[in-house]
């Protein structure tokens, strides 16, 4: 762009013999640099103490601190910036609709001209927050945020399956982070609309596609990042559906770490980016191959000292009597053997002794109490009808009882009632012999 400056005739009082040499080209038009900043005079003199209010979107904090987004509305955006030295009193994110007061200063490096802000008060939410935040409180409802319906991903999986676009770089940061630590994964990649018209659909689609495929065990749905309208195909219900619909474990790896979609809080796992989402779905082959390597050397370890052990137990029974000499064991025992036979004879003979003595005592006992024996040495029985009477006062006057001796037995009858105070003998009359002696 070129500007000239109409300057109007030359004075009147100037000889045209006089005049001026004609001007070399280019002299007298400004740069691109000078007329920027001629620019930002202009503005900033226009548009020192402005206020707007717009949609927010694109909020990024850089690592210097300071913070860039954008204002939009249906018509148009503009850049904003708000230096790391200005504080706000709210919480500021993508969505919300505020009113923005600063002035308007250009940045010449690109020529573009931003709201320097020194406040941000917030309107409140923006349309897109607003659905957002209406359909998470109806999807939480039904149950698919539930951490209980979440499953937990395959440790070795051998089929990933993922859908993305292919031509962001959040699929070779992906592609490049698997390669790496499992070479020997497989990939089944399904590109995908993730922007724009049509794009909810298209990833919902890929979903179901690749839970046809067979052996897949494990996928990735996401995108890089981006402001809250480029990842809105991964707010959208019918994502979410699809995702809570797979047979397989999905990773939500959207945007960056501060980006928080639908598809996140569905997803068995959220991943803070692809490269994060990589990381997660496979093991490090080193970090396995590391493992298995401290396993062999434990287990050589292991064996070895068990054969060095083996070995001292080996030739401690070598050098024990028992190898040495068997035979001697064998003769201790049968020694041992006699030595108890010896002694089990000995306890039989006394038991035998015992028994005896107690047997013979028996039989002396039992001779002395012998009935027959008694009647030897003078006593008698008395007896009615066979059996021996043992009181006195039981017989009565004229009963014939029987009279059980040594040599024999006789008959006798009870004197009567009157003679009961005399001696036992007066008792009885002496009848017939009942036995003929």
């Amino acid at each position: 762009m070129v500007i000239r400056r109409n300057a109007g005739p030359p004075p009147a009082d100037i000889d045209a013999g006089d005049a001026a040499p004609a001007p070399r080209e280019g002299e007298g038009v400004p740069t691109v640099t000078e007329f920027t900043r001629r620019l930002a005079r202009m503005l900033d003199g226009e548009f020192a103490d402005i206020s707007v209010q717009g949609e927010i979107s694109g909020w990024s904090r850089a690592a210097s601190g300071h913070t860039y987004f954008t204002l939009k509305d249906d018509g148009a955006v503009l850049g904003a910036v708000l230096w790391r030295s200005r504080t706000l009193q709210h919480t500021i994110r993508d969505g919300m609709k505020v009113i923005a007061s600063g002035r308007i200063s250009v940045y010449p490096p690109r020529g573009q001209y931003q709201l320097d802000c020194t406040s941000i008060v917030p309107m409140g939410l923006g349309d897109l927050q607003i659905a957002l935040e209406q359909l998470k409180a109806k999807l939480m409802a039904e149950g698919l945020f539930d951490a209980a319906r979440k499953r937990r991903l395959p440790e070795f999986p051998k089929r990933i399956g993922i859908v993305t676009s292919v031509t962001g770089a959040a699929v070779r940061d992906m592609l490049t982070t698997l390669r790496r630590r499992m070479p020997t994964v497989e990939v089944v990649l399904r590109p995908a609309l993730v922007q724009g018209a049509g794009a909810a659909e298209d990833v919902a689609r890929a979903i179901g596609e690749i839970n046809r495929i067979a052996d897949i065990d494990l996928m990735i749905v996401g995108r890089g990042g981006g402001s809250i309208e480029d990842l809105w195909a991964f707010n959208e219900e019918v994502v979410a559906r699809a995702i809570a619909a797979s047979r397989i474990p999905v990773i939500s790896a959207v945007g960056h770490e501060v980006d928080f979609t639908i598809a996140d809080f569905v997803a068995d796992v959220r991943a803070a980016t692809p490269t994060a989402a990589a990381e997660l779905a496979v093991r490090d082959r080193s970090e396995l191959l590391a493992v298995l390597r401290d396993l062999d050397a434990a287990m050589a370890a292991y064996a070895m000292n068990a054969v060095r052990h083996r070995r001292r137990d080996l030739a401690a029974l070598m050098r024990s009597r028992g190898l040495a000499r068997p035979l001697d064991i064998v003769r201790s025992h049968q020694q041992r053997l006699d030595d108890l036979a010896h002694r089990a004879a000995l306890a039989l003979r006394g038991v035998s002794t015992r028994a005896d003595h107690r047997l013979r005592l028996v039989e002396s006992t039992l001779h002395a109490l012998n009935p027959a024996n008694v009647l030897a040495r003078g006593f008698a029985i008395i007896e009615r009808n066979g059996v021996p009477v043992t009181r006195a006062a039981s017989l009565r006057g004229g009963e014939v009882v029987g009279i059980r001796m040594h040599d024999g037995q006789r008959s006798a009858r009870i004197a009567p009632e009157k003679a009961a105070g005399h001696g036992m003998e007066e008792l009885f009359t002496q009848g017939p012999e009942a036995d003929g002696n």
